[in-house]
């Protein structure tokens, strides 16, 4: 396999290979397989009905929808979820309905999140004693200002 493909099994007939809305788009929305429905504040892990063949060095990220968090306060719980490459499973989404008022209803087929597939670099790990000096040096969080 190549890096230019990604091999998908379907493991549910109902289930929707991942796509790109657009060809400049660099995630591949994910679609619930089954209807669930988030009260206020719940949390539901939801099926797709795939599995994918990550190419050797790569790994998927699945990232929240955009739309769904500003209209609707849907979070993914573990963003960004992690793909390892020889990962072989059901792809599944850890939703998070952060509305405090209303419910929301997932119909089978809804685009329910991202899939974004990155290189990954894996260096030799060296204790060291030290570590070069940069400008930022030990400075964290709120380091940079307001």
């Amino acid at each position: 396999m190549s890096a230019g493909e990604l091999r998908v099994r379907r493991l549910d007939r109902a289930a929707r290979l991942p796509a790109r809305a657009h060809d400049d788009d660099a995630g591949y929305d994910l679609c619930a397989l089954h209807a669930a429905t988030l009260a206020p504040g719940d949390r539901a892990m939801l099926r797709t009905g795939i599995a994918i063949e990550l190419p050797s060095g790569h790994a998927g990220l699945v990232l929240p929808r955009s739309g769904l968090a500003a209209r609707h306060g849907i979070a993914l719980v573990n963003a960004p979820g992690l793909i390892d490459a020889g990962y072989r499973g059901e792809l599944k989404v850890l939703l998070l309905n952060t509305d405090r008022t209303e419910r929301f209803e997932i119909a089978p087929g809804d685009r329910i999140a991202q899939l974004v597939i990155v290189a990954v670099a894996t260096p030799q790990i060296v204790e060291a004693d030290a570590l070069a000096a940069t400008p930022r040096g030990e400075g964290g969080f709120g380091s940079s200002g307001v």
